[in-house]
């Protein structure tokens, strides 16, 4: 296994609360890690400095490091839309750009330079298909995205992160606002995506991190408790706090 992200000493600050204390792990390249934990633990705000999305937050602050590939991604140095193209993330609920289902897939590659159509249709047709949504839509590509089922409008949503050929996938409670049979689609897409990308997923389900993740991440109240193979995890975690979690005793 290759470590694809190295965490390192991370700490992160909304102002003066500190969200984050001292977070160190590396997460393997090609696999699914799950980050579990009860709500307000850090769960997305951890997922959230893997592409800097929480720049966007004023007085937020992160000290330590990120490694990605080698290169310390909390830098100031760092190009943050470059970074976006390769750390792609997909949240809680669907959310399409109001435009049709080609539009969407193409979004991403248009903005990064790619203007011709044949190409453009070569990227939809292969992220469509990566997501398992083109035999569903290929004879409707130019009707709006809003109007796909809510299973689908997630495919969609992870298929135009793909579009940009990213290298990490991250996921925010991807199927938190999905019925059972779309979840069992995304899992299935999840297991499916992990040998071309690596997952980071946040989930509140301890079935589902059980499910589809090689590695599992408990937080509490900003710290990482326990990190390991997510079979140890479940079956014999060695902290008393990540047992009581994973078997319903809080949280």
């Amino acid at each position: 296994m290759t470590t694809k992200i190295k965490v390192e000493n991370l700490n992160f600050f909304y102002g003066e609360h500190q969200v984050l204390k001292n977070i160190n792990m590396n997460i393997e390249g090609n696999q699914v890690t799950s980050l579990i934990g009860p709500s307000g633990c850090g769960k997305t705000t951890f997922l959230r400095n893997i592409n800097r999305m929480n720049d966007l937050i004023e007085e937020a602050r992160a000290e330590g490091a990120i490694f990605l590939d080698n290169e310390n991604i909390l830098l100031d140095t760092v190009d943050v839309v470059q970074l976006r193209k390769k750390v792609g993330m997909v949240f809680q609920r669907p959310n399409p750009f109001p435009m049709s289902i080609f539009d969407n897939i193409a979004y991403g590659p248009r903005i990064h330079g790619i203007k011709d159509k044949h190409k453009l249709d070569n990227i939809v047709e292969h992220s469509l298909k990566s997501v398992g949504l083109w035999d569903e839509v290929k004879d409707r590509l130019k009707d709006s995205a809003l109007r796909l089922s809510g299973g689908q409008q997630q495919r969609l949503c992870i298929g135009r992160v793909l579009a940009v050929e990213p290298e990490i996938v991250l996921m925010d409670e991807p199927c938190s606002a999905l019925d059972p049979i779309s979840t069992m689609r995304v899992e299935d897409l999840i297991l499916d995506l992990k040998k071309d990308y690596t997952i980071i997923i946040v989930t509140h389900n301890m079935q589902q991190a059980a499910r589809i993740s090689d590695s599992t991440a408990f937080f509490l109240s900003g710290e990482l408790i326990e990190f390991g193979p997510t079979l140890e995890m479940f079956h014999t975690p060695k902290d008393k706090r990540t047992e009581d979690y994973i078997t319903g005793r809080f949280g």
